[in-house]
């Protein structure tokens, strides 16, 4: 079993900054496909970004609408997944969660777009609103 908190939401203005934060309870969590997913009031989840080892390092995978906006990264050492969000924008405003698919399962960029069910472990989920 894995624990997924978030943390690190909020209301901004359109233009702001938030960083997310999705801590996580287990040790081999750097094994973890991990994603950041967003849902807006009468719309589908949608997947935002992902992170996942590979040989020597990781990867990283972005919806189109964030690209060159948010960036996700890790640190093993504090087992936290980061979600730094800039230029938000009032339509990125959602309830912004975090998702682990493993461990050790296999993942690509195409699980930002598979189904929520493709992953195992999701957080409660952290609200982000952009005021315009």
């Amino acid at each position: 079993q894995v624990q997924l908190v978030e943390s690190g939401g909020g209301s901004v203005q359109a233009g702001g900054s938030l960083r997310l934060s999705c801590a996580a309870s287990r040790s081999n969590y750097s094994s973890f496909c991990m994603g950041w997913f967003r849902q807006a009031p009468g719309k589908e989840r949608e997947g935002v970004a992902l992170i996942y080892p590979v040989t020597g390092g990781s990867r990283v995978t972005y919806a189109d609408s964030v690209k060159g906006r948010f960036t996700i990264s890790q640190d093993n050492a504090k087992k936290t997944v980061y979600l730094k969000m800039n230029r938000l924008s009032p339509e990125d405003t959602a309830m912004y969660y975090c998702a682990a698919r493993g461990p050790g399962a296999y993942c690509s960029g195409a699980y930002l777009s598979r189904s929520p069910s493709e992953w195992n472990y999701w957080g409660q989920g952290t609200q982000v609103t952009v005021s315009s």
